[in-house]
């Protein structure tokens, strides 16, 4: 328990993805209840029950320390008991063998008070939950319900029998079958129940990643389809004029030179396109990067509004700026935590500005040649545009990024 405490010390909550916090939130609750549950209903009710008798004092005495071992073995086996129902590591040998004896040897000494009278009848009844829950908290994550609710049974049954052979207390001995039912079925649900919610939500998150990659495998796959459909074409011009350039030569006829000008040509307009697929300009179209970003992101769970002044902007203005959404909405899916996503396009003194915030503070982009901040800003100094990226307070990230009008801009509507 030590180094998972270190281990949760060195990172803070805002760098844990929603299914983290709620695992962590989770299983500091199972630590804290066992050893509130064992406090309240074991160790207070028995100090204030004691019969001023050497025996009775031992007996408590050891009952005690075997309660707080049974709630620090419970705290250590809890992640461990957490892995398995989750399906991240098989349980080790034995892992129950431990919790077991403690158990086995609480119960024990409690029935040894309840046959001397070293407590009060109703103390000895509330103990059994306090002894019992660190036990099924653990055992309810490990097997089946069905093996569960059998063996809660017959210890049920062991357990009124011994307790009621020991002090002959018949309304005793209801208690003591209900207060182990229930403690069984608490300890059950409340294990069981929280676990089952983080199952879902990790796997909710593991299907955000799939999604967030299946749209960056969505952009390659249109890159790929823009650079086929540049290059296929013309590197096939270039093979036929190539080849038509060379029978020319080898019959010496002059028309060989105007072939291999227009291979020249084709080529270099070959370069210009590829550059142009790369910086993301051919159908780049703004409109349709806004109602895709605002689609996938809604998709994936976040909340996004869009907000946009219709304008007749440039051609290579549009391109850009539907370059910066579209990368921003794949870097929010793919790096950020965010809940909620606004993106806002105004016209203001002939410069347009479009604004990304989101509540995901991970989710700036990554530094690269052709993608993140610097190919953004690539991108926006070919209108003179500049881009500005940070974080706006301590859970919101904002990107913002604003290129000048170089001709009137008819408004349609506001």
């Amino acid at each position: 328990m030590p180094g998972r405490i270190m281990r949760w010390q060195q990172r803070h909550w805002e760098d844990r993805s929603k299914a983290e916090r709620v695992e962590l939130f989770s299983v500091l609750t199972w630590y804290c209840t066992v050893w509130f549950i064992m406090a309240c209903w074991l160790l207070l009710p028995l100090v204030g029950t004691l019969p001023h008798r050497p025996v009775a004092y031992a007996l408590s005495a050891l009952l005690a320390l075997v309660g707080i071992l049974q709630c620090a073995l419970s705290n250590r086996l809890t992640r461990t008991a957490l892995d398995h129902y989750l399906g991240r590591a098989e349980l080790p040998a034995g892992a129950h063998r431990a919790p077991a004896v403690l158990l086995g040897l609480a119960l024990g000494l409690l029935v040894a008070i309840a046959g001397l009278h070293a407590s009060a009848p109703m103390t000895v009844r509330f103990a059994i939950g306090g002894l019992l829950l660190p036990f099924a908290l653990l055992y309810g994550l490990t097997v089946p319900v069905r093996v569960f609710l059998r063996r809660t049974a017959i210890l049920t049954v062991l357990l009124a029998a011994g307790i009621w052979l020991a002090d002959r207390d018949v309304p005793g001995l209801v208690a003591t079958c209900a207060m182990t039912v229930s403690q069984a079925v608490f300890a059950l649900l409340a294990g069981r129940c929280g676990a089952w919610t983080l199952a879902v939500l990790w796997e909710a998150e593991r299907g955000r990643e799939v999604e967030a990659r299946l749209a960056v495998a969505e952009e390659r796959l249109r890159f790929g389809r823009d650079l086929h459909d540049v290059v296929g074409r013309n590197l096939s011009v270039i093979s036929l004029k190539s080849e038509l350039a060379v029978q020319l030569v080898r019959r010496g006829r002059p028309e060989a030179v105007e072939q291999m000008i227009e291979v020249q040509r084709i080529a270099q307009e070959s370069q210009r396109e590829v550059r142009d697929v790369v910086r993301g300009y051919r159908e780049a179209d703004l409109v349709v990067e806004l109602a895709g970003a605002q689609g996938v992101l809604t998709a994936a769970g976040i909340d996004c509004e869009v907000r946009a002044e219709a304008a007749e902007l440039p051609a290579e203005v549009q391109s850009a700026l539907g370059w910066v959404v579209r990368e921003a909405a794949t870097n929010v899916l793919r790096h950020g935590d965010a809940g909620r996503c606004a993106v806002r396009l105004r016209i203001r003194e002939e410069r347009v500005v479009l604004t990304v915030e989101n509540d995901g503070v991970a989710a700036a982009p990554d530094g690269g040649g052709g993608s993140g901040l610097p190919g953004l800003r690539e991108r926006l100094s070919a209108v003179d545009g500049t881009l500005e990226a940070g974080l706006v307070g301590k859970d919101r990230f904002r990107l913002v990024a604003e290129v000048p009008l170089r001709q009137e801009v008819r408004e349609v509507t506001s």
